[in-house]
């Protein structure tokens, strides 16, 4: 759900900077079977607990947009790729907020923290995974919009996209772990408990 809710953002944003594309496709719903990719959202993430991978990794079909659609081309792109980003990170604050209250729920309090903790730590994973400025990823979208062309020319950007895979599994092998201190510190944060379970 926190990917559906990640990508539908995406939809809402594009749609109030003049694309409808996502809303003619029936898109801007959180009903997770419009949103369902079958590689990524059910035999890749089945096949990691099949093989007892130790992690999990799935994603949603994407929203669709069509940024020759966007009023302002550059400004559209930043917060239609933000839109999902940000979503998450909202996700992530409200169940901070509602983990730091859960003295509130009594008896449930335990298995409500439980769930809570998983779902703040999976949206600020994403949001802060997709803020890496290498494709597909949306950072590299606001990266790609915000550079001036004098210094990331169209030809650059195609060398970067032709790349972006082995780009990101070296980032992924050599350089998110040490990202990840920061993810454990934005956990506490939101939530004032040392890391998630």
């Amino acid at each position: 759900m926190s990917v559906v809710v990640h990508e539908v953002a995406h939809g809402f944003a594009a749609d109030s900077q003049g694309d409808p594309t996502a809303r003619y496709a029936g898109r801007l719903t959180l009903n997770p079977l419009k949103h369902i990719d079958m590689m990524g959202s059910v035999i890749v993430p089945l096949l990691l607990v099949i093989f007892n991978a130790g992690f999990l990794v799935g994603w949603a079909k994407p929203v669709p947009y069509n940024e020759a659609n966007l009023r302002d081309k550059k400004c559209g792109t930043v917060i239609v790729a933000g839109a999902g980003i940000l979503a998450n990170f909202i996700v992530a604050i409200s169940f901070g907020i509602l983990i730091r209250m859960s003295g509130l729920f009594g008896q449930f309090q335990i298995p409500f923290i439980a769930i809570a903790q998983i779902i703040v730590f999976i949206n600020i994973v994403l949001g802060f995974f997709n803020l890496i400025p290498i494709p597909p990823l949306d950072g590299s979208k606001i990266f790609f919009a915000i550079m001036p062309h004098k210094y990331l020319s169209d030809a650059t950007k195609t060398k970067i996209e032709y790349f972006s895979i082995p780009l990101l599994l070296l980032f992924i092998l050599f350089i998110w772990k040490f990202l990840f201190p920061v993810i454990i510190f934005i956990f506490s944060l939101f939530t004032g408990l040392a890391s998630p379970l």
